[in-house]
């Protein structure tokens, strides 16, 4: 179902627009233009093309780009390999930062630490994640203010040639979107751990735990924070369409070279076959992670496990 609704949305677009944005020229020739249609495929009926489509799509094929005239996927996995690096240490922050502002406010409840965690949580994460980019920018890495950070690019030009510099260099170009994705992103985690941990604070166990003298900080990630491992696992997979979406401006901005900002590129110039293989992508990375989130509840929760065997 994915795969066909990926297919029908470029072609309500119109196929024959790729032709015309390439040939750049508007006096172009109806004869260049077919062969340029012809050398695309886009002469063919509409079932060949889908019937190509589906089996470039789960061959991992993905097809020609019209752009590059170059399998999709040769172009595709160096930006993946960019995109999934700045994703997973944003999803690693994330969690990190958001798990401590959350347990941290759980166990001040009421106190001004509380609510100068849960007001800061809550205004960066109703507050529009390019908003939050772009006031970064304009305040670190704008030389009319504060130019601590580069504002675009993965690495300098020309690259360090010497591993531990290049590393260094890739490191201080990543700081700044890294930066602004854990500062918009985390007063979600942050509150979503409180609530789950209020919750869980309140358990006889847990007042048991405290009267017989376990330390407080045991409690807390020992026995409490253990308990919220299933529905915190849960936000994992919530969590990954939204760090997909968000790669998509946060690269833009950047000029981070990933998928995000390649998948702009091939929508504006009309290279179908780039976009369409993105897209596809995209929902196989959501639905296996949804798939490996219902395989890890039955680790982390026995009660599933012998539900199961039932």
């Amino acid at each position: 179902m994915i795969a066909s609704l990926n297919f029908v949305i470029f072609q309500v677009i119109s196929p024959l627009d790729p032709v015309k944005m390439f040939a750049k020229n508007p006096q172009i020739s109806v004869e260049h233009q077919e062969a340029m249609a012809r050398l695309w495929g886009l002469d063919q009926p509409l079932s060949t093309r889908y019937f190509k489509y589906i089996v470039n799509m789960f061959t991992l094929n993905f097809g020609i780009s019209f752009m590059k005239q170059v399998p999709v996927v040769y172009e595709m996995l160096p930006r993946l390999r960019n995109t999934l690096l700045l994703l997973s240490l944003s999803l690693t922050f994330n969690m990190a930062v958001g798990l401590l502002v959350g347990v941290l406010a759980a166990s001040r409840r009421g106190t001004k630490v509380d609510a100068f965690a849960m007001s800061a949580g809550l205004f960066t994460w109703g507050a529009p994640i390019f908003y939050i980019q772009l006031l970064f920018v304009f305040f670190l890495a704008n030389p009319s203010f504060l130019m601590l950070f580069p504002r675009t690019g993965m690495t300098s030009l020309p690259p360090p040639t010497d591993p531990i510099a290049y590393a260094a260099d890739l490191a201080y170009h990543m700081a700044l979107p890294l930066l602004t994705l854990v500062v918009a992103q985390f007063g979600w985690w942050a509150m979503y751990i409180r609530n789950m941990m209020l919750d869980v604070l309140t358990e006889d166990y847990i007042t048991t735990a405290r009267a017989v003298g376990i330390n407080e900080r045991k409690v807390l990630f020992g026995h409490a924070f253990r308990a919220t491992l299933p529905p915190f696992v849960t936000m994992v997979a919530l969590i990954i369409p939204t760090l997909l979406t968000g790669s998509i401006l946060t690269e833009y901005i950047f000029s981070w070279p990933g998928t995000g900002q390649w998948f702009l590129f091939s929508v504006e110039n009309g290279d179908y076959p780039a976009a369409q293989a993105l897209l596809f992508l995209y929902a196989i990375l959501m639905v296996g992670g949804s798939f490996v989130v219902d395989l890890a509840y039955g680790y982390l929760d026995p009660r599933i496990r012998v539900g199961v065997r039932r």
